[in-house]
């Protein structure tokens, strides 16, 4: 099957749930997918190669990514692509790098939230803390979820047009994060404040009711359509049928003509043939058959006259007057108006003509999505992930975490430099909520400040363009082909936005030549001896 990436897809409601990705959550875990991507990537960036990929790759890894996984990475780059170096760094601390000031101090804490997962990152002296780390396994996807889920149980009748697309589109355009979310539940129960601020979305729709639009007229012109191709149809069978009786009469009269005429042999032969075995079976056969093609013209004969009798005249014609009901006296028609209310309900009502249903409500508003507390609703998981049912800690339980591993100095320094990157830290009112959380996790008069970056979704991508460009012509954070060699594909130099390599450390075990030499029986502590 062809393999499509991306926007290639089209439309991927269809296929949503067939999808192969070759991420778990943020960490590449299917090489064979990923060197697809990875040939797509070359395919539209222009990349003219023989055989190899001549320029040097800046790749962003999951924090604390998995030395499989960039043993993978690094093997595919290395040995089927052929390039020449490569460098690994976390796309938030690029975020971080781009974002950097003059004023800036290089240390900070770093609140990354994407699409799988939020990351809370200390930075102390322009070097990623990893040992402090914290991870939430919550972002948009699963607010995305979370607001299908609940308007799917609000309007039921649209369940099919409540996809993750247009719930992912909500979000970004209609959410936001509320500062005080129980304070900003109890205004929703305001009815002068829902109607001002409750948004609505249209939903596809067609003015066309199925089945109540219809005229009785064309219902019933297309029940006569049908009922004549079913004539149509039962005529060609019959026909057919009669055909096929016809000839083998015909066979069955020509073997009775030559018992007639006395050729014995040649009937005794025929007889055989038709499988039967005497004369009175054959005058047997022959009688049925005959019985059943007169039978079949007889029905063949009807059904024409009925369709010359419905193409005729398909209006039904009007009774002929009685002519003695001119002759009836007056006593007896008022003696029949006596009698008539009595039958006013056996007699059946003429049949209107129905004219266009139209509906009694308008379809357009039907086809609406009203977004009241839902706005705040879905985004809130990541500050409270218990609305969906998830044992973890929000963010502000996570950074108060954090900060408290710290002494009081290191954490004066982190909380001046609150950075706030990635996809999902775009809603707004995202800023005010840290702000407040830190106002009440901090001490009195303490000062902090939180930052947004100025592009939350690309700085990324900004922060290892210019880091690239600075370190090009360095060793430092590069890693060659000869350090791969040597050293493994799980191999990480470290530079301000990477993770901090650990490597593999494997017990040694003691030789057995090594061992201590065994003790004379009876000497020792008499503990190990027993």
């Amino acid at each position: 099957a062809e393999t499509q990436v991306g926007n290639d897809l089209g439309s991927p409601e269809p296929l949503r749930w067939l999808l192969r990705s070759p991420f778990d959550r943020n960490v590449p875990v299917q090489l064979e997918l990923q060197e697809l991507l990875f040939d797509h990537v070359f395919q539209r960036l222009g990349v003219s190669s023989q055989g190899c990929v001549d320029h040097p790759i800046v790749l962003t890894e999951a924090v604390c990514n998995p030395l499989y996984s960039r043993q993978m990475m690094s093997e595919l780059l290395f040995e089927c692509y052929q390039v020449p170096k490569v460098s690994y760094g976390v796309d938030s601390l690029y975020s971080f790098y781009h974002n950097r000031r003059q004023n800036w101090p290089c240390s900070g804490l770093v609140i990354s939230s994407g699409y799988q997962c939020t990351h809370i990152l200390p930075v102390l002296e322009g070097r990623l803390d990893a040992k402090n780390c914290k991870r939430i396994n919550l972002g948009g996807c699963q607010a995305a979820v979370y607001l299908q889920r609940l308007l799917q149980l609000k309007y039921p009748g649209h369940f099919a047009a409540i996809t993750l697309s247009r719930m992912e589109e909500i979000l970004h355009e209609h959410s936001y994060i509320a500062q005080d979310y129980t304070e900003e539940l109890q205004k929703w129960r305001c009815p002068e404040y829902y109607e001002n601020n409750v948004h609505k979305m249209q939903l596809p729709f067609s003015n066309k009711l199925l089945g109540s639009t219809v005229a009785s007229e064309e219902k019933q012109e297309k029940r006569q359509q049908q009922l004549r191709r079913l004539q149509e149809l039962n005529a060609r069978r019959r026909e057919e049928k009669l055909q096929l009786d016809q000839e083998r009469l015909d066979r069955l009269l020509y073997v009775q003509e030559l018992l007639e005429d006395g050729q014995m042999d040649q009937f005794h032969k025929a007889l055989v043939e038709l499988n039967m075995d005497s004369a009175e079976e054959l005058q047997s056969y022959i009688n049925k058959l005959s019985l059943s093609v007169e039978q079949t013209k007889q029905k063949i004969l009807q059904s024409e006259v009925n369709i010359e009798v419905d193409v005729v005249d398909s209006k039904p014609e009007t009774p002929d007057l009685d002519p003695l009901g001119s002759e009836q006296s007056l006593e007896d028609v008022e003696s029949m108006n006596e009698f008539e209310p009595l039958f006013a309900e056996e007699q059946p009502e003429v049949e209107k003509p129905v004219a266009a249903v139209q509906p009694v409500f308008n379809l357009a508003e039907y086809h609406q999505l009203f977004l009241g507390t839902e706005r705040i609703r879905a985004p809130e998981i990541v500050f409270q992930p218990s609305l969906i049912g998830e044992d973890q800690a929000g963010i502000a339980e996570t950074m108060q975490y954090v900060l408290e591993r710290y002494s009081k100095e290191q954490q004066a320094i982190l909380v001046q430099n609150v950075f706030l990157t990635g996809g999902n830290t775009m809603y707004p009112g995202l800023k005010a909520r840290i702000q407040k959380e830190l106002l009440e996790m901090r001490p009195f008069q303490s000062s902090f400040q939180v930052h947004l970056a100025s592009s939350p979704v690309l700085d990324a991508w900004y922060g290892a363009r210019d880091w690239a460009v600075e370190y090009m012509n360095r060793e430092e954070g590069w890693i060659s082909r000869k350090d791969y060699e040597e050293k493994g594909g799980e191999y990480l130099k470290e530079h301000c936005a990477s993770n901090v390599y650990v490597p593999i450390r494997l017990p040694k075990q003691a030789p057995r030549a090594a061992e201590a030499p065994s003790r004379a029986p009876g000497t020792g502590n008499p503990s190990e001896q027993a």
